[in-house]
């Protein structure tokens, strides 16, 4: 008799699974080794997201850095008041060029006794050092994991920076009453999954809701150019980003990500400063699933920020086993409609030039593009890093801009690698930025080169000390917000002890209580009002008013309590890294 007393008897491994396929397709059992083949996959996912907190880069600011807010200058303290701990940051401009809404990105250790959720938690200051008082700043946290006694997570703030100089921010955290931030910004995302439009006050970008490639932008400057590729593509639906492909042995058949019915594998972030879309797979051939080769392995990720006037790129293709190519695109976009009169090139040099690429420049560019010499719209991808690793053969930073493509408009295409052999472990890599502001006649090469500097040389952030002679004897405002203090006539203690008394009954043997399972995202009081934002664990269980029903019922016993509002959102998707240490012992699960 089997008996399942701890986590390992409960569920299948990974060996066990392969064990189970492989007997399955050696007896023909085809749809049962399918089955099989899917839950290895939902095994592969959760074996990711559980180690995830490994691949993250040793933190800018850790554990130990910290102080108490109550040891800041007394007007401090008193704005910050509701956060317990602080740590400081210093960002430093490295090359001379003043930074203003410039995107600074940290990953940030915080003790867990110190905090419950960072995604919630979390505020940024910055220091005027002039008047000494506290500014807060929009941030955003992400790719939040729990690594032992220890949350890790990544943080994103918009930064401003004298050239040459250095600001100091002040990162406060350690409020249970806090509540998830509202932060007004310029970008704004609808749609679902990886088929997003994504939009801010430069550009409008259109995602494909088959395979996720940029399938159109529109600009919002005041000609409100629309870039696309008309036509029927080559069966696929058509994008402005070709990339990435490549054609097999001695010219046979091509595989491109374009060619994807939808992402094998794909994740999203979204928050209010960016919105991260990552794809990855391998590529398909145009009759697919006759030919299935795992032989090069393409991961992109498009990044879009707020206030900017570029869009990123950054992309991998791995060479898993040895393979041979006739040529690999990774950098291709096409425009119909002959939006442009001239082009834009840069060599390595980083000076940018007007008008055609000379032949000897043609396989060393690090910027190309083009614009229109009356309306000044342009359109230039600013190239940050391109190379080729464990690979000996040509490897061409190519692309030369084309203004007539065979009757469509505009095209450049990086053939990367022509006629080669690859070995296992071979890799090439980019990371691209695509300037979509106004070309100005006057000065617009030297804006287009400022720009691709301050890309190649972001702020640098470091472990500081707060500069507190600097503090002011007034703060205005606060950083908490109604609520965040627990002083309203609804005592929030009493919500989150209560809807500990709240659980998911599936799991019969254990007290899976709401807040431990990690379900609750934010708890707001506005008077007698509790709004709660929860999650589900995952979109098999969407009704969840099995849940939030009796959350309401439980919620309106309190004293002062008259309404309850619970809203379920899916993202952030809840992962095992917001349980608590005591629903990982109560379901048998390693201690993070």
């Amino acid at each position: 008799m089997t008996s399942e007393t701890t986590y390992q008897s409960r569920t299948d491994s990974f060996d066990e699974k392969i064990h189970l396929l492989k007997s399955a397709y050696e007896s023909g059992k085809l749809e049962f080794a399918m089955s099989l083949a899917e839950s290895i996959k939902d095994t592969l996912i959760l074996e990711r997201q559980m180690g995830d907190a490994t691949s993250l880069t040793p933190p800018t600011l850790r554990t130990e850095d910290f102080g108490e807010t109550e040891e800041l200058p007394s007007q401090w303290a008193e704005w910050a008041r509701g956060w317990r701990f602080y740590k400081v940051v210093a960002l430093d401009e490295p090359v001379g060029l003043p930074r203003s809404c410039e995107p600074a990105e940290l990953i940030v250790s915080f003790n867990a006794d110190q905090i419950s959720t960072p995604m919630r938690e979390v505020r940024i200051a910055r220091i005027d050092d002039n008047a000494g008082i506290l500014t807060e700043v929009p941030c955003q946290v992400y790719n939040e994991v729990r690594r032992g006694a220890e949350h890790v997570c990544q943080i994103l703030f918009l930064a401003d920076v004298p050239a040459n100089g250095r600001t100091t921010y002040l990162i406060f955290y350690g409020n249970p009453y806090a509540e998830l931030p509202n932060y007004q910004t310029d970008l704004k995302v609808s749609g679902e999954g990886f088929g997003l439009d994504i939009e801010n006050g430069h550009y409008i970008a259109k995602l494909s809701r088959q395979m996720g490639q940029l399938e159109r932008l529109i600009y919002k400057q005041a000609h409100g150019l629309e870039l696309f590729a008309g036509g029927e593509g080559h069966g696929e639906p058509p994008g402005i980003d070709w990339a990435h492909d490549y054609v097999s042995a001695e010219g046979f058949q091509k595989f491109r990500v374009t060619n994807w019915e939808q992402p094998p594998n794909y994740e999203v972030i979204k928050g209010p400063l960016c919105v991260k879309v990552r794809r990855w797979g391998f590529p398909h051939s145009t009759v697919h699933p006759l030919y299935l080769p795992t032989r090069m392995h393409i991961d992109v990720t498009y990044t879009f920020y707020a206030n900017a006037p570029y869009f990123e790129k950054q992309s991998r293709m791995d060479i898993i086993k040895p393979l041979e190519i006739t040529y690999l695109r990774d950098d291709e976009w096409v425009f119909s409609g002959y939006s442009f009169t001239d082009c834009v090139w840069m060599g390595s040099d980083g000076i940018l030039h007007e008008g055609e690429v000379p032949g000897d420049q043609a396989n060393d560019l690090w910027a190309v593009g083009f614009y229109h010499r009356q309306s000044r719209d342009a359109f230039i991808a600013l190239r940050l890093s391109h190379a080729a690793k464990n690979f000996e053969g040509g490897f061409y930073h190519s692309g030369v801009p084309v203004l007539d493509y065979k009757g469509h408009g505009q095209l450049w295409s990086r053939w990367a690698v022509h006629n080669a052999q690859f070995e296992a472990g071979a890799s090439l890599q980019q990371h691209n930025a695509y300037l979509v502001s106004a070309y100005p006649a006057e000065g617009g090469e030297e804006a287009v080169q400022k720009c691709r500097e301050k890309l190649l040389n972001p702020l640098v952030a470091g472990k500081a000390d707060a500069p507190i002679e600097w503090a002011s004897s007034t703060c205005y405002s606060s950083l908490a917000r109604r609520g965040e203090r627990n002083e309203g006539q609804v005592d929030k203690d009493a919500v989150w002890e209560a809807l500990r008394d709240c659980k998911d009954d599936q799991l019969y043997q254990v007290d899976a209580n709401v807040v431990d399972m990690g379900l609750i995202y934010d708890v707001r009081i506005q008077g007698n009002h509790v709004q709660i934002v929860m999650t589900m664990p995952h979109h098999g269980r969407p009704k969840y008013g099995f849940i939030a029903n009796p959350i309401r019922e439980r919620l309106l016993q309190l004293d002062g309590v008259r309404e309850v509002a619970i809203t379920n959102v899916w993202e952030p998707a809840w992962s095992v890294h917001r349980l608590t240490d005591t629903a990982r012992k109560m379901l048998d699960l390693p201690q993070a």
